[in-house]
């Protein structure tokens, strides 16, 4: 469970959340604090007043993965190979044992071919299935996701959004602008003016959001 208490951080003011176990969706205008939200949970910023506990513990203290919405920023090394080997070698992984789980999930992403080329030639479909890859290889018990799928294909959304069903983790927590995505989430969360304005299952978020922008198209037009 993710219990969040009297957080105030930058524009966000979070009284009280609790966040269950599974997939959970946030959604909201250009600044109204997902990507603020996102990074707390993911302990990259600590809340200015306040609490977040994953589990008990704070965000610092567990295995987060994350990929944001420009993960060529935070590409570590030039290689995609190394840049996928990266977080087993900060976490001490016996080397002999890790060609063989970056093998393994490049076949996973289908980005087997590109694993001997270097980020800074790839498409921005591309770099984010390395990114992805890269936060997925160590078995993250957490994953989080700032709209990385802002730059996705529509063949590689669909075969990212397959694997990530599978993938073991036990929290994803991800913003998006594809709200036909959001509404195959668990969990919703509205935020506006850095706060939550609704949470709760899709279908009870989404009915409240009918006359709005944020209702998913395929729940307008089904085809």
């Amino acid at each position: 469970m993710i219990r969040i208490s009297g957080v105030r951080c930058r524009c966000l003011y979070l009284p009280d959340l609790t966040l269950p176990e599974g997939h959970t969706v946030v959604i909201g205008p250009n600044g109204s604090g997902k990507t603020t939200f996102l990074s707390l949970c993911a302990g990259f910023l600590l809340p200015e007043q306040g609490t977040i506990e994953i589990d008990n513990e704070p965000p610092r203290n567990r295995d987060v993965g994350f990929v944001g919405e420009f993960p060529e920023r935070l590409a570590l090394f030039s290689r995609v190979r190394d840049e996928i080997a990266s977080s087993l070698r900060f976490s001490r992984v016996p080397a002999d044992s890790i060609p063989a789980q970056i093998d393994a999930i490049a076949q996973v992403f289908g980005i087997s071919p590109l694993l001997d080329r270097t980020t800074r030639t790839l498409s921005g479909g591309e770099i984010a299935l390395v990114a992805l890859a890269t936060a997925l290889i160590s078995h993250p018990p957490i994953l989080i996701l700032d709209e990385f799928d802002s730059h996705l294909d529509w063949k590689s959304a669909q075969l990212v959004t397959t694997t990530l069903r599978s993938a073991p983790v036990r929290y994803r927590i991800q913003s998006t602008q594809n709200m036909d995505l959001a509404a195959k989430g668990d969990y919703v969360l509205y935020l506006d003016e850095g706060v939550v304005r609704l949470q709760g299952k899709p279908e009870e978020v989404f009915t409240a959001l009918r006359d709005s922008c944020y209702f998913p198209p395929s729940w307008r037009f089904p085809p």
